[in-house]
């Protein structure tokens, strides 16, 4: 089993050696355009065009919740979309985050890092607009990752 290790910094520079899964959570609307896909967006254009196209194609494909597309954006670096969240607005049904969905979608990301040997690096996925709890998102990372013996980075963006 490995330790999640918290760092600052930013998810998009992920620390250490080797191939590097950067994982994020989307939502099933196909928005893009607040929070962390922002600063994706700003260092790589694919992740974005890639989420567009497979939201896009989505009667053809398994976008939707729990869904996870793997996008490469160099030599040794891939992106996780997740597709953790219903809508992006507080409402009656509650905050936007699914927890089942993150569950699911770690599940895949999971698979992906240990087939390409990587490390999994992530802001605290679900917990910024998506409205979530660190208390309930932090046990799937543990869970769906490190106790395969994956190595988990956190990154809390140093302001």
């Amino acid at each position: 089993m490995s330790e999640i290790r918290y760092v600052r910094g930013d998810a998009t520079a992920p620390h250490g050696k080797g191939v590097k899964l950067i994982a994020h959570v989307c939502n099933d609307l196909g928005g893009w355009g607040k929070g962390f896909v922002l600063a994706l967006s700003r260092r790589w254009p694919e992740p974005e065009a890639a989420f567009r196209r497979w939201h896009r194609d989505r009667a053809k494909n398994d976008f939707g919740l729990g869904a996870a597309q793997f996008v490469q954006v160099g030599p040794y670096v891939w992106v996780a979309n997740m597709v953790g969240q219903r809508g992006i607005r507080t409402g009656s049904k509650g905050v936007p985050v699914r927890y089942e969905a993150i569950d699911t979608a770690l599940a895949a990301v999971a698979d992906k890092a240990l087939e390409l040997g990587a490390s999994v690096h992530l802001p605290r996925i679900g917990c910024g607009l998506a409205g979530g709890k660190w208390s309930r998102v932090e046990p799937l990372i543990a869970e769906r990752l490190a106790a395969r013996g994956i190595d988990v980075t956190v990154y809390d963006h140093g302001d």
